[in-house]
């Protein structure tokens, strides 16, 4: 006599909340071990960016850095792809590939290169705990920190010598058409009985980076379009020149028509606060020209536009 047997289809349990608490216990031991090694792998290396950012007002913004990224991973959490959480292997072949970096970097005492392998080590600890998906939630964030990383002094020369150039020239020319008698020598401006030296600290770096750094935060975390956040990019330079060619001017000014004390100090003392914030201003009116320049327009057929309007009429 058969039987009848009725097969039932095997459904997944669901995980248990001990088995998901032990699952969360070892991402968070596994992250506090790997962060623990981060920091001692990198301790030399971060000593120096602190002695950096205490030393060279132009990376005094490095303490910023990262507070301001961990606040732009908060203001993304509502994003975070929670199911797509898990370790992933790529994420270790990555750090291998990090390492290898660093002791080529060392072997051949390339310094600065090893700081800019620090935000690539966090990406590789993200890729490897957390899988694809939370690295490219996170990469915004972990790019942003390089900017708490100085840059190589030569790069730094090859930048700062033509922008101390161009603000030289640039100010004498705004200077002459003020009605003063500026001639630029070099990168000294002779100003009546004055001499203003243009110094490779006054070439505008600080301002320069700071304004890149507000310009990337923004490209990053708008929803304009690409070639709209290029134009803010490339926005940059053309701010960080005005507002250095501003503080000469001004100091020059001073120095003619009120006194060389009141040109010292505003050089000195003033001008290192007020020309962030000045440049900052300046870039806000960059961005709102952009977005008056190419307003949003809804676009509607002519079909769906006679429906709406029958169905309103009804």
């Amino acid at each position: 006599m058969a039987s009848n047997v009725t097969s039932q289809p095997v459904t997944a349990q669901p995980s248990s909340p001990q088995s998901a608490r032990g699952m969360n216990s070892t991402l968070l031991l596994g992250s506090a071990a790997l962060l623990a090694a981060i920091g001692w792998a990198y301790w030399p290396t971060l000593s120096a960016m602190v002695h950096a950012w205490e030393t060279q007002p132009d990376y005094s913004h490095g303490y910023l850095v990262a507070p301001l990224a961990a606040l732009f991973l908060w203001t993304r959490r509502a994003s975070l792809p929670l199911d797509k959480l898990g370790p992933s292997i790529w994420g270790a072949l990555f750090l291998l590939g990090v390492v290898a970096v660093r002791v080529l970097a060392g072997r051949y005492y390339l310094v600065p290169l090893d700081g800019w392998t620090l935000p690539l080590t966090i990406a590789g600890v993200v890729w490897l705990l957390c899988g694809g998906a939370a690295l490219r939630w996170s990469a915004p964030a972990i790019a942003f920190l390089w900017f708490m990383v100085p840059i190589p002094y030569s790069a730094e020369r090859w930048l700062s010598v033509p922008l101390q150039a161009l603000a030289t020239k640039l100010s004498t020319m705004a200077l002459v058409m003020l009605g003063q008698p500026a001639i630029a020598e070099g990168n000294v401006i002779l100003l009546g009985s004055h001499t203003l030296f243009v110094e490779e600290a006054c070439s505008g770096m600080r301002i320069f980076i700071g304004i890149f750094a507000l310009a990337f935060a923004f490209a990053l975390f708008s929803r304009w379009s690409w070639w709209q956040k290029g134009i803010v990019l490339m926005s940059v330079l053309p701010v960080a020149i005005l507002a250095n060619v501003t503080r000469i001017v001004v100091t020059g000014l001073l120095y003619q028509w009120v006194s060389n004390d009141a040109g010292q100090k505003f050089s000195h003392d003033v001008a290192g606060f007020v020309m962030i914030p000045f440049a900052a201003l300046i870039f806000w009116m960059v961005l709102i020209y952009v977005d008056k320049l190419f307003p949003v327009v809804e676009q509607v057929s002519p079909t769906a536009e006679l429906f709406r309007r029958q169905s309103g009429s009804t």
